[in-house]
């Protein structure tokens, strides 16, 4: 199936670009022939310094274009505000995502998903600690929701554009878009299914993923996941691990020493603070998802 065989949704095919010129002209000349008149495509250059705007407009294609690097979030969300499709397909611009992978992105979201995601297969991911990284996160999403979540960190995705428009606010402007736009998700009660692809090393050019930067703020992922979700079930558990502990230190104190230790007080009060700190969390949370039903939030301007 191609984009053509469903002429009552139009589509638009957002890319995030940050000095990929190689790899745009790689996928743009493999793009074509998978588009119909209905289907727009938006190249959201993020302050690029090589030739990536030329290309765009040698291929004539839409694009957006950052005045300073602002990051892949940010261009994400410029993107999802100027297409005029009312389903969006995202992809990355080195030329790890195919476009022959698009039909079946679309076969599975015409089945009734609000979103769906390319799940990279083994062997896909750019290094072994990527691969073990997005698997641990993975996992850890898949216990919070208590669905499967086969890969949080994927950018190839077609989503619905009106309840994708809902948590712009949300996203940040780094790397982490697709963990916040999935969990947002799940937690709103919208349908996610997954695909599995398989995605090539990059056409050319190099990640703008730094190991240590990039490193510290995947490690916040693992917050993320739990307060945009369900706070309680990342805190609560954290909560106990701090009770039992105390509990264990006392007992061990009292029967040693005959008396109740320092260490043993701050454990049980690490354990009700961190207990209530869940409780606000989880009020704040619910804020995020208020009124998320309301039209108005779909605007493309919020």
């Amino acid at each position: 199936m191609d984009l053509a065989e469903k002429t009552a949704i139009t589509y638009s095919i957002v890319i995030p670009a940050r000095n990929e010129a190689a790899g745009l002209r790689h996928l743009l000349a493999e793009l074509f022939p998978f588009l119909s008149a209905g289907a727009e495509v938006i190249v959201v250059n993020d302050g690029s310094d090589d030739a990536t705007s030329l290309v765009c407009e040698e291929h004539g294609v839409n694009v957006l274009n950052h005045p300073y690097p602002k990051g892949n979030g940010a261009a994400i969300k410029s993107g999802a505000r100027a297409a005029r499709g009312d389903v969006l397909i995202f992809m990355d611009a080195d030329g790890q995502h195919k476009p022959e992978d698009i039909p079946l992105l679309l076969n599975k979201f015409h089945e009734g998903y609000d979103m769906v995601v390319g799940a990279r297969t083994s062997g896909s991911q750019a290094g072994l600690h990527r691969a073990v990284a997005n698997d641990f996160f993975s996992r850890f999403a898949s216990w919070m929701v208590q669905q499967p979540v086969e890969d949080l960190t994927s950018g190839f995705r077609v989503v619905r554009a009106d309840k994708f428009r809902k948590f712009l606010y949300l996203l940040p402007n780094g790397f982490s878009y697709p963990t916040t736009i999935t969990m947002s998700f799940f937690r709103a009660g919208f349908s996610v299914a997954y695909v599995p692809i398989h995605t090539p090393r990059r056409v050319a050019g190099k990640s703008h993923v730094r190991p240590i930067r990039d490193g510290v703020r995947f490690l916040l992922i693992i917050i993320k996941i739990g307060t945009l979700y369900s706070p309680q079930k990342l805190f609560i558990p954290v909560s106990g691990v701090f009770f039992w502990t105390g509990l264990c230190y006392y007992l061990y104190t009292y029967l040693s020493v005959g008396r109740f230790t320092n260490m043993s007080a701050l454990l049980f009060i690490s354990a009700i603070l961190t207990f209530l700190i869940g409780v606000v969390s989880e009020q704040v949370s619910a804020l995020h998802y208020k009124g998320i039903d309301d039209d108005s939030t779909s605007d493309r301007g919020f």
